[in-house]
């Protein structure tokens, strides 16, 4: 992204990871025009992963360690969204306003727990996933939940498996 530097706050902290803070104008003719007005550009350097990170922003009010704050923590929403997609099977939403979403998030969470929790307690080498796919399965059974999630040691680990082989 091309840029030109407007001004340059030399007032910065490098001990909390702050590397630059910048007032930038954008010089490409499209972004330029799609957002005419001046943008402020805060730089981190980041301890852990060893690279400088850029956070472009419209807010020149907030210190520069707030904003490498706010957008650092913003990522682990992502990251939490990322994890929501993986591990929870929400195919489609019940609604579409705040509440709706939020109790579709809650109950999915719950339930999410809970298999975990089912999954602990019985100590079984399923995957909360194979968890959730044996009792949905079986949901209308009358099966003892401890049966359906004991799994026999697969047949590869059998001693007698050359003696099967031999056999045929």
């Amino acid at each position: 992204m091309r840029y030109e530097v407007v001004e340059t706050n030399y007032n910065i902290n490098d001990l909390v990871g702050i590397v630059g803070d910048q007032v930038i104008h954008l010089a490409g003719y499209v972004s330029e025009k799609k957002y005419p007005e001046d943008l402020r550009l805060v730089k981190f350097y980041d301890v852990e992963k060893d690279e400088v990170i850029s956070f472009i922003t419209n807010n020149f009010e907030l210190g520069p360690p707030v904003i490498a704050n706010i957008y650092r923590n913003r990522w682990q929403i992502e990251t939490f969204f990322k994890w929501i997609k993986g591990n929870l099977t929400i195919k489609a939403l019940w609604g579409y306003s705040e509440n709706a979403v939020k109790i579709h998030l809650w109950v999915a969470i719950s339930a999410y727990l809970l298999l975990a929790w089912v999954k602990a307690a019985l100590k079984s080498p399923l995957t909360i996933t194979e968890v959730s796919k044996v009792i949905e399965v079986s949901i209308l059974s009358k099966a003892n939940i401890r049966d359906l999630l004991d799994v026999p040691n697969p047949l590869t680990q059998n001693q007698n498996v050359k003696e099967l082989l031999l056999n045929f």
